[in-house]
């Protein structure tokens, strides 16, 4: 454990953002020969695979763009996100319009167009570096790849699905707790309020459908009729992080719209997941869990992933600037302390990603298939923003 944890207020966040994690991605992750962003970064920021994953490099272009935009106009930070851009427009579509899984360094198509978050995250990145810049061809892009995201929802892996009808089919939290976000994203870049209807109808989903009523919290999968399964491990699979990231998307949205009532039912989930989700012998938020707590499928299930607790202080200082409630606080507190005395590395910036159920490194990378410059750099870019005034 070391010692980076001190009092949680506007100007550490802001601190670790700029000086320890913004300059680790400038000066590691251009691909200046091909363009794109190496993703795969040892400790040290040393490049150790060249493959590059569309959701995460459309993420990237996403964050350098809301940098751009919300903390301060540096024309570096806008010139990143178009290196993305430009790169991932050219090559990362077949000819159906979906966006590839992954390309080879050069552009080439790698893996196939099998995750709609390909998609998803091509609507984010692109809206946003719309806003940034003003190009009416990134406006398109984000339209088009939000209609791409919708035409998936009744099949998200389209041809690549592994699942036949021997199994019962399932509807997946991430599809709606994203077209939430994605709604949201585009009224805010784009400035049209159309996507209101979208936006509600999936917070709807999440809050009516996934939300158990005896328990309390949000299931990963529910039938299509949007009933619960207990007698499968699919069925009874949680994700707290997940779900906390799902609720303060909706508190955001709903503090928008003006539905208290909304801000109110989903603090009290994100409540709900922390007393359910926390490991009370030895800190943090498990990764996933089993409702009844039967034996999980998932073998990383008791790991303590950097993004779940980025995704909690994001929720818990949301929720106590809107409710002003106090066990939010001390909610935040806690898990500040938990996090910033374990994840961010003292001697090359950035923080650890995985540690194992007792708060030890079990890799060192900053960077891959599942890290980028996303989680991390919107939590501190989010809380130093909530922990103003």
């Amino acid at each position: 454990m070391n010692n980076a944890a001190g009092s949680p207020n506007k100007e550490l966040y802001l601190r670790e953002l700029t000086d320890k994690v913004i300059p680790f991605w400038e000066k590691n992750c251009t691909d200046r020969e091909y363009g794109g962003y190496f993703n795969s970064l040892d400790r040290d920021g040393s490049v150790y695979d060249t493959e590059k994953f569309m959701w995460i490099q459309w993420r990237t272009v996403w964050m350098f763009s809301e940098l751009y935009l919300k903390l301060r106009k540096n024309e570096r930070w806008l010139e990143m996100a178009a290196c993305g851009y430009e790169f991932l427009t050219r090559y990362g579509k077949d000819e159906q319009g979906r966006y590839y899984f992954a390309l080879a360094r050069d552009g080439s198509p790698s893996m196939a167009p099998y995750s709609v978050f390909s998609d998803c995250f091509a609507v984010m990145g692109a809206a946003a570096y719309y806003r940034a810049c003003g190009r009416e061809d990134a406006r398109q892009e984000a339209l088009s790849a939000f209609q791409s995201y919708l035409d998936r929802e009744d099949r998200p892996k389209g041809e690549w699905t592994k699942e036949l009808s021997g199994r019962k089919p399932m509807k997946n939290l991430g599809f709606y707790m994203m077209k939430a976000n994605l709604a949201a994203v585009l009224e805010e870049c784009l400035g049209d309020s159309s996507y209101r209807r979208e936006m509600r109808e999936a917070i709807d989903t999440v809050m009516n459908e996934f939300r158990h009523p005896e328990y309390g919290i949000v299931f990963e999968n529910v039938g299509l009729d949007g009933n619960f399964d207990l007698s499968s491990m699919i069925g009874r699979q949680l994700n707290p992080g997940h779900a906390i990231e799902a609720m303060w998307f909706i508190m955001s949205a709903a503090d928008r719209m003006g539905d208290r009532g909304l801000v109110e039912r989903a603090a009290d989930v994100v409540l709900a997941e922390l007393k359910f989700g926390w490991d009370k012998e030895y800190g943090g938020i498990y990764y996933f869990m089993d409702v009844l707590g039967k034996p999980h499928v998932e073998l990383q299930w008791n790991m303590k992933l950097w993004w779940v607790h980025c995704e909690a202080l994001v929720a818990t200082a949301m929720a106590y600037k809107l409710t002003g409630r106090q066990d939010f606080k001390e909610w935040f507190e806690k898990i500040h302390a938990w996090t910033w005395s374990r994840y961010p590395d003292p001697e090359y910036g950035e923080w650890f990603a995985y540690l194992d159920r007792f708060g030890n490194i079990t890799h060192t990378l900053k960077g891959g298939k599942w890290k980028c410059f996303f989680h991390l750099p919107r939590m501190l870019l989010v809380c130093s923003q909530l922990l103003e005034g």
